[in-house]
Parts: structure tokens; sequence; C-alpha cells
């Protein structure tokens, strides 16, 4: 298996919330993966090129990534 960089593993988040979360759960599980192995302690997304944009969308994200255990964090 082929292994993704940090970019690469956001960049498949992004496609996953535009494709209406299909596969989001993987996508997830390879972020994690991938933050584990670079010694990142959260992911850091732009707000601006999330589905919903506001700040109960960002919260929801937050959430349902902590609960697969990623920490987010929006880039300003």
């Amino acid at each position: 298996m082929n292994e993704l960089t940090l970019a690469e593993a956001t960049e498949n988040i992004y496609a996953s919330l535009r494709a209406d979360n299909a596969d989001l759960d993987a996508h997830i599980a390879t972020l994690k993966a991938t933050l584990a192995r670079e010694g990142k302690k959260q992911a850091v997304f732009d707000p601006t090129r999330l589905v919903q944009n506001n700040r109960a969308g960002r919260k929801l994200m937050q959430a349902y990534f902590r609960q697969r255990g990623v920490s987010v964090s929006f880039s300003e």
C-alpha cells in the first residue's frame, strides 16, 4: 500500500465531503495513520473548502472526527 502524505490525506477528506461523505470513515482512518506517522497532533482544514462552511458545520465536523480519534482545527 502506498503511504499518503498529510496533504494528500487531507485532499481525500475534501473530496469525500464534496461527494456526500463517500468513504469518509476510511479517509479519516488514513488521515489518523498519516498524522501518527508524521508526528502531528491534529489535522488543519481550510474552512473555505468545506461544503458546510458555517459554525454548525465546522463543529459537527470536529465532533465527528473527534469520535474517530482525530483532532481537527481550521485555518484562519
